[in-house]
């Protein structure tokens, strides 16, 4: 079986390609001068799958992505304390580049503003370290968060080091104010080149799934910050990240989130995933138009929202075979949402096209939400497309029949393929199939005796 995701990233990434609204960062000459069209969607799970669309492979530089990044790392190495009694944590409600500072102590208003941001670079690392080395110490920590090398387009960085001079003020003043302890050329050519990391669509998807899963690379199972770093970021994130946006961010895709000129945005969403988007057509906030539109498709139609009810955690998806007649079983333990329907079609998706008898056991989950039970309904269909006979042990009936809310109208199926088959099944949509093939039990041992367990299960 394939697993659909690929084909739900691919069906919101055409989507948002319609929308040709927008233009690239004129201001910065090499991004002035970008393709409008490359347009990608990433995303990557709590177990470390990145699932990816469209223009995938195209590196682009993180500019401003690379702010919660490093204000992590800051964090990490000078403590919360430290780094609060210099950089505050309120939204601004202005642009990114505006002088945005405490009235009383002239303290930048957050780390995701630029001032902000410079100020976290100079705090990265030994004190003692030169330009240079920060900068060198900046690109090793964002590597620790996408999980590979990366590397600077210094083109790109040259280039938009030539208007560098509102970033250098802004320096200027966090210098004067004592935030700032190294000259502010230094500081700005430091910054800028932290923003002139290049990454992949897919790279900035497990970066975000590095915050979204407590600070733990899901890929390379590294540390690269402690939990309650990782909460500090993500909550800043949650009301600094889109600047003067964030309110509408917040309340529409409701995931924290960040987004950089070159036309990136990734969200992280903490224990179910993380989500990065590239197109560099950006509107007059200055975040991508289609990446705003991806990601706010998928929040929507996966329910990503920061503030639904919260699910219980994944306990287990367990898999294993009948010795006697072949069955495969899928049991499945914990809330079926995203992540765990996710694991689900992985699962599906390692049982090769056969005949044989494939029992999906829900006993064990104590919540189904709607785009867990699209999911299920996906992937048992194109299991039956592969040839193999279904059965569904939901005990407490959650996932109803498709067809129709009278069971009697449901004709006996031997296969569910049969059903799939059927020009009504069309009709109804590719991802509903039917929940339990009850009357063809006695022709199954296997199916017959699960599915005597499970309404044991249910009496007791």
């Amino acid at each position: 079986m394939k697993t659909p995701i690929p084909e739900y990233l691919d069906e919101i990434c055409r989507n948002a390609r319609r929308d040709t609204s927008g233009s690239p960062a004129e201001y910065i000459p090499e991004l002035a001068n970008v393709d409008p069209e490359k347009t990608a969607l990433a995303l990557c799970t709590p177990a470390g799958k990145v699932y990816s669309t469209g223009d995938d492979e195209h590196l682009f530089t993180l500019q401003s992505a690379s702010k919660p990044f490093i204000y992590a790392i800051a964090l990490r190495d000078r403590g919360i304390d430290a780094i609060d009694d210099i950089i505050d944590v309120e939204p601004s409600g202005e642009r990114f580049n505006d002088i945005s500072v405490d009235p009383d102590n002239g303290r930048p208003r957050n780390p995701m503003i630029n001032m902000g941001a410079i100020t976290a670079h100079t705090l990265i690392g030994d004190p003692s370290m030169t330009p240079q080395e920060r900068v060198d110490y900046a690109i090793a920590c964002l590597s620790d968060f996408a999980g590979r090398d990366l590397d600077v387009n210094v083109k790109l960085r040259d280039s938009e080091l030539t208007g560098r001079y509102r970033n250098l003020a802004l320096a200027a003043m966090a210098r004067s104010n004592n935030y700032i302890t190294v000259e502010p050329e230094d500081a700005v050519w430091g910054y800028t080149t932290q923003c002139a990391t290049q990454v992949t669509v897919r790279d900035l998807a497990v970066m975000a799934m590095t915050l979204a899963n407590g600070g733990k690379n899901p890929i390379t199972g590294k540390e690269v910050i402690p939990r309650q770093v990782c909460r500090r970021v993500l909550s800043v994130m949650a009301t600094c990240g889109m600047y003067d946006a964030a309110g509408d961010w917040l309340t529409s895709a409701g995931l924290p989130a960040k987004s950089g000129v070159s036309g990136c945005i990734f969200g992280a969403l903490p224990g179910q995933v993380g989500l990065s988007a590239f197109s560099p057509r950006l509107d007059e906030v200055g975040h991508s138009v289609r990446g705003i539109d991806m990601l706010e498709q998928c929040s929507q139609s996966m329910d990503l929202h920061l503030m639904a009810l919260p699910a219980p955690s994944i306990d287990a998806i367990g898999s294993r075979t009948t010795s006697e007649q072949g069955s495969q079983v899928v049991e499945i333990q914990g809330a079926l949402n995203f992540p765990t329907a996710e694991l689900v079609l992985r699962r599906f998706e390692e049982i090769p096209a056969s005949d044989c008898e494939v029992v999906v056991d829900l006993a064990l989950v104590p919540r189904i939400n709607d785009v867990g039970e699209r999911m299920l309904r996906e992937g048992i269909a194109r299991l039956s497309r592969d040839g193999h006979a279904i059965t569904l042990i939901d005990p407490h009936g959650r996932i109803p029949n498709p067809r129709s809310h009278d069971r009697a109208a449901i004709p006996v199926l031997e296969d569910v393929a049969d059903y799939l088959e059927e020009d009504e099944y069309l009709e109804d949509n590719i991802d509903l199939i039917t929940d339990t093939v009850a009357d063809s039990a006695t022709d199954s041992p296997t199916r017959a005796k699960n599915q005597a367990d499970s309404t044991g299960e249910a009496d007791a």
